[in-house]
């Protein structure tokens, strides 16, 4: 789980830092322009987002649990024959979800003539994404990790340097052209998919010798048919596409209620309110949601390993894979959470310039992330252990409770009540996931529990450490600068790491995570009694 986590958070982290940077030169060439670019883009992503789980039908995380269930039980030959079906059904939903992103545009657009050329320019990397994502899926099937992560390095640099030079172009050429450069800025997602699709067909030739050995030295099960499989498939993707557009679902209800209430209060016009949105779903998002990324990248590497254990009927496998699961998440976002927050208003100045308001949402959310980042590994956990239909019950109550308190909250806390009301529902679905896991494992959370108050305690010391150095620096150096704001969130950063660092190594909770050998090593290392 470590090395499959290293190896996919290093994949993940990378490219949504990637992701953010762009930030930086993309809000500066839009000029006066960049809030509302910032909401047109976050509009159409929304949607897009929604399409493409449909597009890839969950099918990628199917194929890597099944694959991996195959391979579990000595049937490498089942798991190729999987790839191949699931191929055949990911390129025809891609054709008909992108079919449908081109000509129903006008009927998505929320009333907003701007939405429609941008739904558009996405279509063509729903068209293209399915197969990239499937092949994904089936090299993590196998636990190669490496490909996944390497692709997503790419795909993320081929898409933010055509963004980055449409956008200058295009601002350069026609200072008020705004929509297209935002038009040409999503676009680039079908650019970077290209990218991805280089690196992942390189890495399927160099495993194909590998793969055709443990092919031909597994068990040959001829009674299992394509029909089958096909079958397999679909109703394994089914309750992946609900659990893994989660998150999608909750932005979306965000997008098409947040205006309407606003709109309703009265006292706001239209460029306000697409401001205060444009604050916690594209600012606020893009910042909060690389916290999140480890956490999907940790839920990427525990599905095949719950269902391999599944497939061997091991539980007692099971059960340390999700504890093993939960405290690693424990460790790695819990400091991660903190330490955003700690260093919101430089880290936000950094990449949007200095905002009073934008700085205090980023601030929560950077809280809201935890149970953000709880319901992505817990809600792949339970498909791993196949309680898909569970899983589905648990997010219905969950949207169900967002649509009850969505509007009374930004009724009373304007931008951040869809964040507190999206916070709300995740922790009920996680308080819902884990009283599932302790009913059928019996976790021992008796075990659990010192490691997990040291993980508290040392962030909480973290926090007031970095916060501290943050206040110090700010009476000397003023926050308000971009440069000043960046070099301010260096010692901060420092700090951080070094704080909790120390405590973890020190007082030995890092052995609860990595194992003996490993943190005497870096105790040595480090010259840490």
């Amino acid at each position: 789980m470590l090395s499959g986590s290293a190896w996919m958070t290093a994949g993940s982290v990378t490219s949504r830092i990637i992701g953010a940077l762009y930030i930086i030169p993309w809000t500066t060439w839009l000029g006066a322009y960049s809030t509302q670019a910032n909401a047109l883009y976050a509009q159409g992503y929304n949607i897009y987002n929604l399409f493409l789980v449909v597009a890839t039908a969950g099918i990628p995380s199917a194929i890597s649990k099944l694959v991996a269930h195959y391979n579990g039980i000595n049937e490498y030959s089942v798991g190729r024959r999987l790839y191949r079906s699931g191929m055949y059904i990911s390129m025809a939903m891609g054709v008909i979800c992108a079919t449908i992103m081109l000509f129903g545009a006008n009927l998505l657009n929320n009333g907003d003539p701007n939405v429609t050329p941008v739904i558009r320019s996405l279509a063509w990397a729903v068209l293209v994404i399915p197969a990239m994502s499937i092949t994904r899926g089936f090299l993590q099937g196998y636990n190669w990790m490496a490909p996944s992560a390497m692709s997503q390095f790419v795909e993320q640099v081929f898409r933010v340097v055509y963004m980055l030079a449409a956008t200058y172009f295009i601002m350069k050429m026609h200072p008020t052209h705004w929509v297209p450069a935002v038009t040409q800025s999503t676009f680039a997602a079908f650019i970077g998919a290209i990218g991805a699709i280089l690196v992942l067909g390189f890495a399927y030739l160099k495993h194909l010798g590998e793969m055709n050995k443990l092919a031909t030295q597994g068990v040959q099960d001829k009674d299992v048919r394509t029909r089958e499989l096909i079958f397999k498939i679909i109703y394994q993707a089914i309750p992946f596409i609900v659990i893994e557009a989660g998150i999608t679902i909750f932005q979306l209800i965000d997008q098409y209620t947040f205006k309407r209430v606003m709109t309703m209060m009265g006292g706001y016009t239209s460029y306000q309110i697409n401001a205060v949105y444009a604050l916690f779903a594209f600012n606020a998002n893009k910042l909060y949601m690389i916290v999140i990324s480890l956490a999907s990248a940790m839920a990427a590497t525990v599905i095949p390993l719950l269902a391999t254990a599944r497939a061997q009927g091991n539980q007692k496998s099971m059960r340390d894979q999700i504890e093993n699961g939960i405290m690693l998440f424990y460790f790695v976002m819990i400091p991660s959470s903190l330490g955003l927050a700690a260093v919101a208003q430089q880290i936000y100045t950094v990449f949007y310039r200095y905002d009073a308001a934008g700085v205090t949402i980023l601030e929560f959310a950077a809280f809201m992330a935890i149970p953000f980042g709880l319901y992505t590994v817990g809600a792949a956990m339970m498909q791993g252990i196949s309680e898909n239909k569970k899983m589905m019950k648990f997010l219905a109550i969950g949207v169900m409770i967002k649509l009850i308190i969505q509007a009374p909250l930004i009724f009373f806390l304007k931008g951040m009540g869809p964040l507190l009301a999206t916070g709300i529902s995740m922790m009920v679905i996680n308080y819902l996931i884990l009283h599932s896991f302790n009913m059928e494992f019996r976790l021992r959370f008796h075990q659990m529990a010192k490691p997990t108050n040291q993980i508290l305690a040392y962030s909480l010391i973290m926090f007031v450490a970095v916060k501290a150095v943050m206040m110090g620096i700010n009476l000397f150096v003023s926050p308000y600068g971009r440069y000043t704001a960046f070099f301010a969130l260096i010692p901060g950063v420092i700090v951080g790491v070094s704080v909790f660092g120390y405590l973890a190594l020190r007082f030995r909770l890092i052995d609860e995570i990595m194992g003996q050998a490993r943190a005497n090593y870096f105790r040595l290392k480090l010259h840490v009694n």
